[in-house]
């Protein structure tokens, strides 16, 4: 059983959206993380890690998205499980 999430997706999706446009202003770019964090009372390399993914997902940074990690993941399960039947004769 998987760990519960210790922050609600809205404040997930909220942190990100103004730390990304945060970051696309060059003004405002220096410390933009720490002081968005600490204004919402996120630990600021968790909001560090979303924006890395979101930045990922959107397509600014390169990386394996979240869909194409998903998907590699279905994949592997898959291998896994068909490797793992025995042989036929």
């Amino acid at each position: 059983m998987a760990a519960p999430r210790k922050y609600p997706d809205e404040l997930r999706e909220r942190a990100t959206r103004l730390a990304v446009e945060a970051c696309k202003d060059p003004v405002g770019r220096a410390g933009a993380i720490k002081r968005i964090a600490d204004q919402l009372d996120v630990h600021p390399e968790a909001l560090r890690g979303w924006v890395k993914r979101a930045e990922t997902d959107e397509g600014i940074v390169p990386g394996t998205t979240s869909a194409e990690a998903a998907r590699i993941a279905a994949f592997t399960t898959c291998w896994q499980r068909l490797t793992a039947l025995p042989a036929v004769t």
